[in-house]
């Protein structure tokens, strides 16, 4: 929603400003330009990524119409279930909860967190280091590593998609030159016409510059910069993971380390401390 009211506010503020300042609008619909500039980059986005890039933009652009996808009741319900789970273990032991990890979607103790469930990649996560403890063959130290490598590779998937959408952006106002070129040669080769027809001819060769530099800036750019915020945002979850089980395995107890992972939430998300501890009360 906030990305349609940014579009609408560009538009209104520069097509509004335009038609203020004496302009007619029916001078700026050239879809021939239109033409040259969105499929040049069309063009270029196939040209420019490998297939699994593109699939992988395609697959992120509709996100941005949608608002975040982690709220602060998606962090509670994370932190809640590694608290039973942590719990689980210090009262059972390891090996209580191996049936947990292995089978997650059949689990009772994920079934009381749909929202965490629902999310195929932190789940595998939560599961795959939760089932190296149980295994006992690596330390704090090293499982810390391969976390860090983990949520790095995650991080870099996620933000391909921004990166392409970036080039993309910057590619605008090069396009709109080339069509504006087109449309000084087709100006050009029109010369001995009337002056108010040539005037008119380098009129629409000018918006090809103006369409180019405003797909840029007010509309290919921004997007770009909501899909790598989003990016961000995905990897909080694995952090909290993270920071929660290796609390465990140093030693403390099931609340402290999830407090722990409360401290890794952004402010804007994260809980006061007798929130949770009252969220994850009501949980069990």
């Amino acid at each position: 929603m906030l990305v349609i009211i940014g579009y609408v506010l560009v538009s209104a503020s520069v097509f509004g400003g335009f038609v203020l300042a004496g302009g007619h609008l029916a001078a700026l619909f050239q879809p021939v330009e239109l033409l040259m500039i969105g499929g040049a980059a069309v063009g270029a986005f196939f040209v420019g990524n490998s297939g699994k890039t593109i699939k992988a933009t395609l697959k992120a652009l509709p996100s941005v119409l949608k608002g975040a996808k982690y709220s602060k009741d998606n962090y509670m319900e994370l932190m809640a279930l590694l608290y039973e789970l942590l719990g689980k273990i210090r009262k059972e032991g390891l090996m209580s909860i191996e049936g947990d990890v292995e089978k997650p979607e059949e689990s009772p103790v994920f079934a009381k967190y749909p929202k965490v469930l629902a999310d195929h990649h932190v789940v595998e996560f939560m599961t795959d280091y939760l089932r190296i403890m149980v295994s006992g063959n690596l330390n704090a130290m090293e499982i810390e590593n391969l976390m860090d490598v983990e949520i790095e590779t995650h991080h870099h998937e996620a933000l391909v998609p921004a990166h392409v959408v970036a080039k993309l952006g910057d590619a605008m106002p090069a396009f709109g030159i080339v069509a504006a070129v087109m449309g000084v040669v087709h100006t050009m080769e029109s010369v001995g016409i009337p002056p108010a027809e040539l005037g008119i001819l380098i009129a629409h060769a000018l918006v090809g510059t103006f369409l180019g530099i405003l797909l840029a800036y007010g509309f290919v750019g921004p997007l770009a910069t909501l899909l790598e915020q989003k990016a961000e945002e995905s990897s909080k979850m694995f952090q909290t993971v993270k920071v929660t089980l290796l609390a465990n395995l140093n030693g403390y107890a099931p609340a402290m380390a999830v407090e722990f992972g409360r401290k890794a939430l952004y402010s804007s998300e994260r809980p006061g401390f007798l929130e949770l501890e009252e969220h994850v009360k009501q949980k069990r």
